[in-house]
């Protein structure tokens, strides 16, 4: 009745379909009718009742599967994973057209601030010939393929990221400044980034060393550029200047003969496309200053164009290159602003300048990047807000805006967050002051904030439109900033004195003022939406006093750590750090420090929090020593140790601002 294990076995290899019906119908054999109109009993899938993995024609192939949900990736971490092997290829083959394929393929083009922090990367652990073959990459997918933006924010990440490079590659910090010299010499940075990146780094890190030295060693220095380009041998052996002066020549040559064949082979031989833009540059400033010239330019630029010589993108970097100097193109050429417009009014209606390029003036081509660069945050702002209000993580929301890099946006991010808050639950609503405050203790200042509620107050008629009770509610966060310590009852009224005349802002300020002036407004406002701890501010600071003295009599250490954890006022661990230096003055015990030093290695008080705290008591002093004679000394002391144990910034000290 039934075929032997050996039997199946073979019918199972040699024809599948009829061992899948043969096992059908031994189940229903065993297991027997289930009466009329029935199939009997469902199949037994227990394989382990049926199958003995001692039996020598044992087949692990006949064990019933078990579904394991497979781990899911995020897009960015796919892309992470997708550019390495792109890389690889192209250091192996130096197909530069091929990786730009590859790398548009991905898509995710707000991703590729990666793809240039992993090729520099990986190309600073090689030799220098796949140094010299990164920097020729980055050149060529600059404008087409990876924008300016991207291209600045990997080498920010990069240079974030100095010290942990350092660990596999010792001598990174010379090999990242000439990679960003080489990039400035080959205009994919602007000069300017050098100074933007040194206010935005720490002095005593390394990537402040990396910006010193690309800035005063290498772009400083006499015939910098030829010596930057040939630093790794070079791939054309030509340096910028020289590919200037045969650009120029070229265009001169093609000005006497007319030949626009000969003009496109010559750009092609050049073989620098990511250079192109110069090309475009110097035509138009021939044909504005040669008004019999400008009919052969028009003529070259539009062949180069429809020939795919000259790219869309280096089209339009050239013609905002001379928007940009116009202002010094009038001193030579009076017509210049009008000669300009008239060949981007004629590039456009032709075909070989996208539309998208809309000129306005000396700077139009700067203001529709600035209009484009703040389109492109609110976007990745309010994505940050939406899978934050699904996480609740506020460490990833800090690491994101990070990235993102634009400081300068900061208060946009306030309106928006605020904003999408007021149009949802009181959980979003609780969620969106939790962040607040701790993005004024990681992140943003006091001035951010500030200036993100003056937004939201100017347009707070406009908001009332979709929201009926968006001025309640608005109120309810201005105050609760103020219970945090976000904001300081004296910036409302600077924020006051900034709202224009008559604006209905002024009347959700002053409700803000009457909520925070009440009597137990801390305990009202923590729980106005019913999230928080539901404690006030002086109850929070009670625990803290109490769990520190039961600590600070022979408590354990990680009794306490618990205590300051469950407190859930992160935002308000710099009170933590305060009483805990003070007590340790008072009882002239350093006890506590071992607490806070436990606090800031197991990740409950952050740097930002210490150092908040340090700022206090070092604001206090004065008062201290009344009670304290040596409270100045012992301080010196404590902020010593901290800094040395690394949980206190090192640009921390007795006279700099709080």
């Amino acid at each position: 009745m039934f075929l032997s294990l050996r039997k199946k076995k073979v019918l199972k290899y040699l024809y599948f379909p009829l061992y899948q019906n043969i096992l059908l119908a031994e189940h229903y054999i065993a297991d027997g009718a289930g009466g009329k109109g029935t199939w009997g009993k469902l199949i037994d899938t227990d394989a382990d009742a049926c199958l003995d993995r001692n039996d020598p024609n044992y087949d692990s192939g006949e064990e019933s599967y078990e579904l394991v949900e497979a781990p899911v990736s995020t897009p960015l971490e796919d892309y992470k994973k997708s550019v390495v092997p792109i890389i690889e290829e192209y250091f192996s083959n130096g197909d530069v057209k091929l990786a730009a394929s590859d790398l548009k393929e991905l898509g995710y083009d707000d991703f590729h601030r990666y793809f240039v922090k992993k090729l520099v990367s990986m190309a600073m652990d090689r030799h220098d010939k796949e140094k010299e073959m990164a920097s020729v990459l980055l050149s060529s997918l600059y404008g087409n393929v990876i924008s300016s933006a991207q291209i600045r924010l990997g080498f920010v990440l990069l240079l974030e990221a100095v010290d942990d490079l350092a660990v596999d590659i010792p001598a990174v910090v010379d090999v990242l400044a000439l990679f960003i010299a080489r990039a400035v010499v080959d205009d994919i940075l602007p000069p300017a980034f050098l100074s933007k990146a040194k206010a935005s780094l720490s002095e005593s890190s390394k990537g402040f060393q990396v910006v010193q030295i690309a800035e005063k060693s290498y772009l400083s220095a006499p015939h910098h550029a030829e010596l930057i380009e040939r630093r790794w041998g070079g791939s054309t052996h030509i340096t910028v200047e020289e590919v200037k002066k045969r650009i120029a020549d070229l265009l001169k040559e093609y000005i006497k003969n007319g030949d626009t064949a000969e003009a496109c082979r010559c750009i092609r031989e050049l073989a620098v496309p990511f250079f192109h833009h110069e090309v475009v540059k110097r035509a138009l400033t021939l044909g504005m200053e040669s008004p019999a010239a400008e009919a052969l330019i028009v003529k070259l630029l539009k062949e180069a164009s429809e020939e795919c010589l000259i790219s869309s993108s280096q089209m339009m970097k050239g013609f905002s290159r001379v928007s940009e100097s116009l202002d010094d193109l009038i001193l030579d050429i009076p017509s210049a602003k009008s000669e300009f417009q008239l060949l981007v009014s004629k590039a456009i209606s032709e075909g070989w300048l996208d539309s998208s390029y809309v000129h306005s003036g000396a700077n139009g081509s700067v203001e529709d990047d600035e209009h484009e660069k703040l389109a492109r945050y609110k976007r990745e702002a309010v994505s940050i807000i939406h899978e934050y209000f699904l996480s609740d993580d506020t460490t990833e929301v800090i690491r994101s805006l990070k990235e993102l890099g634009y400081p300068e946006y900061n208060p946009i991010f306030v309106k928006k967050l605020i904003t999408i808050a007021l149009d949802r639950k009181n959980r979003e609503k609780e969620m969106a002051s939790v962040l607040l405050s701790s993005l004024s203790m990681e992140l943003f200042s006091t001035e951010d904030i500030a200036q993100g509620f003056i937004m939201l107050l100017e347009s707070a008629e406009d908001t009332a439109l979709d929201i009926l009770d968006a001025s309640d509610e608005l109120g309810l966060f201005l105050a609760r900033a103020v219970i945090d310590d976000v904001l300081a009852p004296l910036n409302l009224d600077e924020i006051s004195s900034k709202l224009p005349p008559d604006c209905s802002g002024a009347e959700t300020l002053n409700m803000a003022r009457s909520l925070a002036s009440a009597r137990h407004a801390g305990e009202r406002l923590l729980r106005c939406w019913g999230g928080g701890t539901g404690w006030a501010v002086e109850d929070a600071k009670d625990k803290i006093t109490k769990l520190l003295e039961e600590y600070e009599s022979g408590g354990d250490v990680g009794e306490a750590c618990n205590c300051i954890r469950e407190l859930g006022m992160s935002f308000f661990n710099h009170e933590v750090v305060k009483k805990a230096l003070v007590m340790a003055m008072e009882k002239k015990n350093e006890r506590t420090l071992t607490l806070l030093q436990e606090c800031f290695s197991e990740g409950i008080i952050t740097i930002n929090q210490m150092t908040k705290g340090f700022s206090r008591v070092r604001d206090g002093l004065d008062d201290l020593a009344l009670d304290i004679p040596d409270a100045k000394e012992k301080f010196l002391s404590y902020m010593e140790h901290a800094k040395k144990s690394g949980w206190l910034l090192p640009s921390f000290g007795v006279v700099s601002a709080a």
